[in-house]
């Protein structure tokens, strides 16, 4: 039986981009609609895919590519993690994550802030270990954001200050370094801190060029972006599933394989899912997305889908479900390709699509339509419409905001859904 844990706090897929040394465009990136039986033969994946792309991979089995390859290289090269690093949680964690970040990075206060959320829901899943990477040719305040970590560091509370510059970045970001150094000095002493030793240790020259020295080092060795981030050795790009797919393994007794081949692209499949707003009856498209559709299936006929929430419910746009921890950030363990028909559309409402945070990284996350949302096609794969009958029960699905929501007390519940085949 899979745990059902439900939480207070609730994440959409996050979607980050890099800040990249000598690079100007920094913006992040608005998330998006993140058994044995006798079946028919599997389809064959060269007649679904082009290219290379793996139909379905599993975080223990990394998909490569030039890029990545290049990038794991320098993360061999990297030094392992000792008593000098700051690492925060669970020392014996299955998972460790090693970020080197700048506080001045656009992209890297919200990962910090997803990371931090993370360790607090599962504390004995992971630790976190940082690094410095800080990026002067495009932040002006890259190094002394670095030393005020260090010096509160030095007084015990570089965690502190780690959470502080980054969740008031926007605060800062625009202050002259001598700006800065008065704000943070004000910090400090919020913390309780000496802030006369840590004046002292902010503006040391000596800790500082040593800094510079071993940023330079990792420049030149190919670390050039940031966040750039390893988990248990191997390199992790933005947008990658696999972090939260690792936790979903471990908290959520995910699949540490790929879903069995269970349907027949011959028959036709529907889904009836039991909720607290009604009864929704949905007709699935095995011939347009047989891998979702199988996944879909097998995680129905599983039970991993009873008892959950729809998470995210954006009035006008999308319900989102199929997270068993309600943080909207959980997978089965495995990741499959997307599969785009050009003859389909989410041009109505009630159209049935997989939820991912990137090309390909579909999992155990799917949304409803309640409104024409055309600007998905493309970039999401259909595999369901519901029926005519079901769709007023669309309109009886709460709102739920995970930005701003408490807790689950309002919310729409799964209890179940069953799987009919024709």
């Amino acid at each position: 039986m899979l745990k059902k844990t439900l939480f207070i706090l609730l994440m959409g897929v996050l979607l980050l981009s890099a800040c990249t040394a000598g690079n100007t465009n920094e913006t992040p990136m608005d998330a998006e609609p993140t058994a044995t039986e006798e079946t028919g033969p599997e389809p064959d994946p060269g007649s679904v895919f082009e290219g290379e792309r793996m139909p379905c991979t599993t975080v223990f089995g990394y998909e490569t590519n030039e890029e990545t390859d290049s990038y794991q290289d320098v993360v061999d090269q990297l030094p392992p993690v000792t008593d000098e690093d700051w690492v925060k949680g669970n020392p014996d964690a299955p998972i460790t994550v090693v970020e080197y970040a700048d506080f001045q990075c656009p992209a890297c206060a919200p990962f910090a802030s997803y990371l931090e959320a993370l360790l607090d829901f599962f504390p004995d899943s992971f630790r976190i270990v940082f690094r410095h990477l800080p990026l002067p040719s495009i932040h002006d305040k890259a190094y002394i954001t670095a030393m005020a970590a260090e010096a509160a560091g030095a007084q015990g509370m570089f965690w502190e200050m780690y959470v502080r510059l980054y969740e008031d970045q926007q605060v800062w970001y625009y202050l002259t370094e001598e700006e800065f150094i008065d704000w943070v000095k004000i910090e400090a002493e919020n913390f309780g801190l000496d802030v006369d030793q840590f004046e002292v240790d902010l503006l040391d020259e000596e800790i500082r060029a040593q800094l510079e020295t071993e940023t330079e080092e990792l420049l030149a060795m190919g670390v050039h972006y940031t966040p750039f981030v390893y988990i248990n050795g191997r390199i992790f790009r933005q947008g990658n599933p696999n972090l939260l797919s690792m936790i979903g393994i471990n908290e959520f007794d995910g699949y540490e394989e790929c879903p069995p081949w269970v349907i027949d692209t011959t028959k036709s499949y529907s889904a009836v899912l039991d909720t607290s707003a009604g009864e929704i009856l949905i007709d699935l498209f095995p011939d347009s997305a047989p891998l979702a559709v199988n996944s879909f299936v097998f995680l129905a006929r599983e039970g991993w889908f009873d008892d959950i929430y729809f998470h995210r419910v954006v009035e006008g746009f999308v319900a989102q479900a199929g997270d068993p921890s309600g943080l909207g950030a959980i997978g089965p363990g495995y990741t499959f390709a997307n599969e785009v028909d050009a003859d389909l559309s989410f041009d109505s409402i009630g159209v049935l699509g997989m939820a991912n945070a990137g090309v390909d990284t579909n999992g155990s996350q799917f949304f409803i339509t309640l409104a024409p949302a055309t600007n998905l096609d493309g970039g999401y794969t259909i595999f369901g419409k519901v029926q005519d009958e079901s769709l007023p029960v669309l309109s009886e699905i709460a709102l739920r905001d995970p930005d701003t929501a408490v807790g689950f007390e309002n919310a729409t519940i799964i209890n179940s859904i069953e799987i009919v085949e024709n």
